[in-house]
């Protein structure tokens, strides 16, 4: 007798984890290794005996695939319960203030005429010398210009005071950020500018790959990797 199986049932095996072959079919690839190892063993020539090494070699690559199967099924697994976790944590920011992508700036007044305004923020790819945040309303005009000196890179949020640069309180509505930052040289540095908004509900992964936040009607959803900043 041949003192080795016949690959084309090995590698019949070994596909199976990999092409998709059912747990029945696979079961039964290795139930026949077995038996044909087994009837090898026991016919081998003893002149010719099958070497340690090369049994070991042929009993691996049948452990392998069963190795396989279930390390994907344990990944499958861990997966699913991570992604629970994720929506769990997730579940916290539901009525908290984030900081996402976006340029917008509310403003909005209370019965006594009080002025309350949504944070804007910046996200750096390096330490800028200077930054500037222009506000802008919806028509291009600009509004106010604010100074916000050097900043470490990184994501940092601000609060206007709601008022323009004659110190008179800007009227409610929509307005808009535009970010300038500089290096000591006067270069450009890359920067995201930041927008608020509230979380109203969590949505577990769907299969997006990320747990779906709610922002409302104005902003709808975003995935929970996209948030900067928790406020």
């Amino acid at each position: 007798m041949s003192s080795t199986i016949d690959s084309s049932l090995v590698d019949k095996i070994n596909g199976g984890g990999a092409n998709g072959l059912s747990a029945r079919q696979s079961d039964e690839l290795r139930e026949s290794f077995m038996t044909l190892l087994i009837t090898q063993l026991e016919n081998q020539d003893p002149l010719n005996p099958m070497e340690n090494a090369e049994m070991t070699s042929q009993l691996a690559q049948i452990n392998t695939v069963s190795g396989i199967e279930e390390l994907n099924s344990t990944l499958e697994g861990i997966t699913s319960q991570m992604d629970a976790n994720q929506a769990l944590q997730a579940s916290g920011l539901i009525g908290k203030g984030v900081m996402v992508s976006g340029k917008d700036v509310l403003v909005e007044k209370d019965g006594d005429g009080n002025s309350y305004t949504t944070p804007f923020g910046i996200e750096l790819a390096e330490p800028a010398a200077n930054v500037k945040a222009t506000i802008v309303g919806e028509g291009g005009q600009v509004i106010r210009v604010l100074d916000l000196k050097a900043l470490d890179a990184g994501v940092q949020s601000f609060q206007w005071d709601g008022l323009n640069e004659q110190k008179e309180a800007a009227a409610s509505g929509r307005y808009s950020v535009q970010l300038e930052a500089t290096d000591a040289e006067g270069e450009k540095i890359e920067s995201t500018a930041l927008q608020y908004a509230v979380v109203n509900s969590v949505t577990p992964n769907d299969g997006s790959g990320s747990v779906r936040l709610d922002l409302g009607a104005i902003y709808g959803q975003i995935n929970l990797n996209d948030v900067k900043q928790i406020l």
